[in-house]
């Protein structure tokens, strides 16, 4: 990637806003056009460009009302150039845990850390749908790093995020999904089951469902 600068300067321009809207998930140059108020051939002119740095590729295609779309999604690079150094704090604090604790009180601990930083907010009501809770969880998602979105598959509800707020820790410490799993689950008052895929770059995938009692 030629000498690409990701700081302010790039974000407050039209390649930086196209680099911003499509962290974590694919976008066609309709909805690119639609969200940056250009004409699609603007933004093929600006998507060439980023496609020849290395920044973005194509992702297959989507569906669209006359013909289908290509669909463009980060590359690995990319992705990589967000700001993480927290992410390898938190893999070396994991590290250093490991090697003084036992598995499960691992668990323990990554788990109450991600209650912890669910907050204090307002207890999920009860009143609340499944899917109006899971909204909640995509917001907590959200707020630390992950660029998430809801699933539905059939009867079962996910959340799901292209890149993973915490993936250098995750990529070396599977593990670490227990806190953003613990986290989801306080925020929704649902039983929450991190699928998370691990293989290449992480991606976030956490199965939402009414709570019930469950064990490790």
């Amino acid at each position: 990637m030629p000498g690409t600068k990701m700081d302010r300067r790039f974000f407050e321009s039209t390649r930086g806003r196209i680099v911003a809207l499509m962290r974590g998930s694919t976008k066609t140059v309709n909805e690119l056009a639609a969200e940056l108020g250009l004409t699609d051939n603007a933004v093929r002119a600006h998507l060439v460009t980023l496609e020849r740095d290395g920044l973005i590729r194509q992702s297959g295609m989507q569906p669209g009302t006359r013909k289908p779309h290509f669909a463009y999604q980060l590359t690995l690079e990319a992705e990589n150039l967000f700001p993480r150094a927290y992410d390898r704090v938190l893999g070396q604090l994991i590290a250093v845990l490991k090697r003084r604790l036992t598995s499960k009180t691992l668990k323990e601990v990554l788990r109450d850390l991600g209650r912890t930083l669910a907050g204090p907010g307002e207890a999920p009501s009860g009143r609340l749908d499944l899917k109006r809770r899971a909204e909640k969880g995509l917001a907590a998602l959200e707020k630390i790093g992950g660029a998430a979105r809801l699933e539905r598959q059939g009867d079962r509800l996910f959340i799901k995020s292209g890149n993973c707020p915490l993936a250098t820790a995750v990529s070396e410490h599977p593990e670490v999904c227990k806190v953003a799993e613990s986290m989801l689950s306080e925020v929704t008052g649902a039983k929450v089951q991190e699928r998370c895929h691990r293989e290449g770059a992480p991606e976030c995938t956490f199965e939402i469902k009414e709570n019930e009692t469950s064990s490790d």
